[in-house]
């Protein structure tokens, strides 16, 4: 093969490698969950006054899937009751809840919400309550709040563990589902940017000879 193709090949599969590792690395985020990135009151943060508003912000937008989502307050550890009506808001990449907390100490924000893929993800964080003096405390729950316009509802319980498995698994397979068509979608990509860089190729070059055909032309002639 001459220089000239071998070096036009080279360009080719060069382009083609670039164009696949983009349409891969567009495919790749798509599946991936959701983690926090911030939240008020902060984890370990010692909070003198009350917060009304109790938020966890994510690194992508939330779905919003009625039940799906959920964010609760409970404290302090030595005492746990609930506070908050258990209604929870989805503002783009943040879920929050609107809170008045209680007596002094520990308290858990626990949270569950819908990633950008479909599949949820859950987990907790502690604070400390250190009210200034004369701050109005808030009475509580003894029990789990539930939103009264069944908006959202208290993150599962370890109980409903059977459940949460099955959920998980469902979720879990739609995501490999749609892993498979971005790749599926990427590869038709790559193959087609082959062929048609192939053929551009092939009409700016209609003339190219064989090596055997520039070997026989540049061969010196036997004499007579």
């Amino acid at each position: 093969m001459s220089s000239g193709i071998r070096r036009r090949f080279g360009l080719v599969g060069a382009g083609v490698a670039v164009l696949a590792a983009s349409v891969l690395g567009v495919a790749g985020p798509a599946s991936a969950h959701n983690y926090p990135v911030s939240s008020s009151p902060a984890e370990n943060a010692t909070v003198t006054e009350q917060p009304g508003t109790i938020l966890l912000t994510t690194n992508d937008n939330l779905l919003s899937f009625g039940n799906g989502s959920a964010i609760e307050v409970s404290g302090p550890a030595s005492d746990p009751r609930y506070y908050g009506d258990g209604c929870s808001r989805i503002v783009d990449a943040t879920i929050e809840t609107d809170a008045q907390l209680g007596q002094p100490g520990t308290y858990t924000v626990t949270w569950q919400v819908v990633s950008t893929d479909g599949h949820p993800v859950s987990g907790e964080y502690e604070f400390e309550w250190a009210p200034a003096d004369g701050t109005e405390l808030a009475a509580g729950s003894a029990s789990e709040p539930t939103c009264p316009t069944a908006a959202a509802e208290a993150p599962t319980s370890a109980s409903d563990g059977a459940d949460d498995s099955t959920a998980d698994a469902a979720a879990t397979s739609a995501s490999s589902l749609g892993d498979l068509l971005w790749i599926a979608g990427a590869l038709v990509v790559v193959v087609l940017a082959v062929v048609v860089t192939l053929l551009v190729l092939r009409r700016r070059h209609p003339d190219a000879r064989s090596d055997a055909e520039v070997y026989e032309g540049t061969a010196p002639k036997e004499p007579r």
